[in-house]
């Protein structure tokens, strides 16, 4: 089975990898420097919006999308080197309009949104005038069995009401954020898949309350960030409702085997750059009268790196290719594989880049720790490592 580059996906990166080295990385280090000189935090560094406006104007926009109405036409397997171009940054992806949690909710609104729905929420967001979040994970219960979450949501009249609280909803502290999807509980007697539902929640509607931001090892990622929620009385028009009452975890389903491909493809794009990075270290520093580069353990930690980093794209192309020619459900086995190896490599990697820098490598001075953080809560989120390897073992001995 061979993945090499399709002509479509050659000359998509042929057009993106010269904007990366000219554009955004430059704009990396600006956009830092801006972010530093802001007393609140959460404030978007202008030059995220120019970024933003340069890629549009070159096409370089709404990547991820697979049909051409919304985005490039692009299926998973030509999009899967574009992403992992766009995670060597940390913020190479918000600026072609290609980051979570906006490109799960524009795949949601896209798939399942009404014209309404669409016309209200999804434009803007194609647009990137606004951002999103995803309200799915509860600090009260185990979410990573989502049968779980007992956020509810009760029709009255015109309108649904929500009670509850949700935490890690990333995205929701950013100010451009305008819009939740809500997972909650509209029927608590229904079978067991059949609880859940989706709902649309604008971030301004009473009731709404960020509680705090969280933190990820001390990092706030800000001026995104995660957030803890709490809704209390909120009131929204039944219209807001997506797909149908009870079908939230087919929703789920929807969102969830896209937006894999593109968490591993990104991770694999920040490993590689750790990797780089891990090599100009040790090829740059003198210990005990000789570059770190000459000694053993350095060699096999890259040498270690770069099998591992090889393995896990090749894992994640196929899982990708079986996804366009099989379809999601027929793919599920190598999506929880993915989602088991890439965020694993991806930390092993960053941790050895870290240890070669030595203490330059866990302060702010390099982005690893930084890398390290978000690579570690990707084997929690759309589901932590111990839940896909429990599937993918009764799976394997069904």
């Amino acid at each position: 089975m061979s993945f090499d580059l399709t002509d479509n996906a050659r000359s998509w990166l042929a057009r993106l990898t010269p904007f990366l080295k000219e554009v955004v990385v430059p704009g990396e280090a600006l956009y830092w420097q801006q972010h530093a000189q802001f007393q609140d935090r959460f404030t978007i560094p202008p030059i995220m919006e120019e970024m933003k406006a340069q890629a549009r104007a070159a096409g370089l926009w709404n990547l991820f999308l697979p049909d051409t109405e919304h985005g490039a036409g692009l299926n998973n397997l030509d999009y899967a080197p574009l992403a992992e171009a766009m995670g060597s940054s940390m913020i190479a992806s918000e600026v072609f309009n290609c980051s979570a949690p906006d490109t799960g909710n524009m795949e949601v609104l896209a798939r399942y949104g009404t014209p309404a729905q669409q016309a209200r929420w999804l434009a803007p967001l194609l647009r990137g005038e606004i951002r999103s979040a995803f309200a799915m994970t509860e600090p009260q219960v185990a979410s990573s069995d989502a049968t779980n979450i007992e956020c509810s949501i009760v029709r009255d009249g015109a309108s649904y009401v929500v009670n509850g609280r949700k935490w890690w909803t990333t995205g929701a502290p950013d100010p451009r954020c305008k819009i939740l999807i809500l997972m909650g509980k509209t029927n608590p007697d229904a079978a067991r898949h059949a609880q859940q539902s989706m709902l649309l929640v604008p971030m301004d509607t009473p009731g709404v309350e960020i509680v705090r931001v969280l933190k990820v090892f001390g990092f706030d990622d800000a001026p995104h960030g995660h957030a803890e929620m709490r809704f209390s009385q909120v009131r929204v028009p039944l219209d807001n409702l997506l797909l149908g009452e009870g079908r939230g975890f087919e929703i789920a389903q929807g969102r969830l085997g896209p937006g894999r491909i593109h968490h591993c493809m990104r991770l694999i794009g920040l490993a590689e750059r750790a990797l780089q990075s891990m090599i100009a270290r040790a090829q740059s520093r003198i210990a005990f009268g000789k570059p770190l580069i000459a000694q053993g353990s350095v060699l096999e930690a890259i040498a270690r790196s770069r099998c591992e980093i090889d393995q896990a794209r090749l894992l994640t192309l196929k899982a990708a290719h079986l996804m366009d020619t099989l379809g999601n459900k027929a793919a599920r086995d190598i999506i929880a594989m993915i989602k088991i190896v890439a965020p694993s490599m991806a930390c092993t990697v960053i941790d050895r880049a870290i240890q070669i820098h030595g203490g330059a490598g866990v302060c702010e001075d390099f982005f690893l720790s930084h890398a390290y953080a978000g690579a570690r809560s990707l084997r929690l989120a759309d589901g932590p490592d111990e839940v896909h390897l429990n599937q993918l073992g009764r799976q394997l001995v069904s």
